[in-house]
């Protein structure tokens, strides 16, 4: 994301100082991806010539990382504006900066980041929290960059987050399990993705243009319940988390898309009991 984004500001004229890394080289290749800047191992006091510095590394390394640039830097960092790009965490973790003097927020852009190429920022979400000059600085970076500055409470940060991952890397889950189910009915995996994917634009596509409702498909929607059984007494086929991702997505998909609920969940709590009474038998005459 550092990179990205360094490179995305440096091409609309902004400028870029320094750019920190574990290593040097590290540091040098994102110099270099970015077109600018002057590469340091570590926390370095050319950074501290930059009015805004983005920390833009793992959630896990944010605390000591503000720790060390609060330590190096000290009393040059009052009036300055740190930014850190978590979707989790909130500006607080950046409180020993903050007690030096620098106003903190959080700018988190709700897209996918590879480290390969830069993605498209335009009219994707920068979601945004903290002191009020860095958040201000913040909503600027985010328009430069085409995105949409939306502010969320510090307290609602964890939440917003897990929303992004049941879009993103649950749903890529989701997909991969389908495909080796259709692989292990005999369909080549480039012929599985190839189905999955079509199937899923599709259903994306009508959910944007006619709401959840109207978009929502499959045997589930349609109350088709013996087909629901079959669904899962196939699944006991694989590992067990196959099956029981199956029930409880079947689970989530009633409570937020079905018109009645309960009657749905119902009847699917049918279904996973006879499963289990099914399965009970099985190994009681084996």
């Amino acid at each position: 994301m550092g990179r990205a984004l360094g490179r995305c500001l440096r091409e609309l004229g902004w400028k870029v100082h320094g750019v920190a890394a574990r290593s040097e080289a590290s540091a040098r290749k994102a110099v270099r991806f970015i077109g600018a800047g002057h590469a340091s191992s570590g926390i370095s006091r050319h950074l501290l010539s930059a009015s805004t510095i983005l920390l833009t590394v793992p959630d896990d390394a944010i605390s000591a990382t503000a720790l060390e640039l609060a330590r190096e830097g000290g009393k040059e960092l009052r009036g300055k504006i740190i930014l850190h790009t978590s979707g989790a965490l909130d500006a607080a973790i950046l409180e020993p900066l903050r007690e030096h003097g620098a106003a903190v927020a959080s700018m988190h852009p709700l897209q996918t980041f590879t480290g390969v190429s830069v993605p498209p920022l335009e009219g994707k979400v920068f979601a945004i929290e903290g002191d009020q000059p860095a958040v201000r600085m913040a909503r600027r970076i985010a328009r430069a960059l085409g995105g949409v500055p939306v502010c969320i409470p510090a307290s609602k940060k964890p939440l917003y987050h897990a929303a992004g991952a049941y879009a993103a890397g649950l749903v890529l889950a989701l997909e991969e399990a389908g495909v080796r189910a259709l692989m292990a009915a005999g369909m080549p995996r480039q012929e599985a993705v190839r189905a999955l994917l079509s199937l899923t634009h599709q259903v994306l596509d009508h959910y944007e243009k006619l709401g959840p409702q109207k978009a929502w498909t499959g045997p589930l929607a349609r109350g088709d319940y013996n087909v629901v059984a079959s669904h899962e007494a196939a699944l006991k086929e694989f590992s067990p988390e196959f099956l029981e991702a199956y029930q409880a997505v079947s689970r989530l998909a009633a409570r937020v898309m079905a018109r009645d609920p309960a009657a749905v969940l119902e009847e699917l709590d049918s279904i996973s009991n006879e499963l289990q009474v099914a399965e009970q038998s099985k190994g009681g005459n084996a």
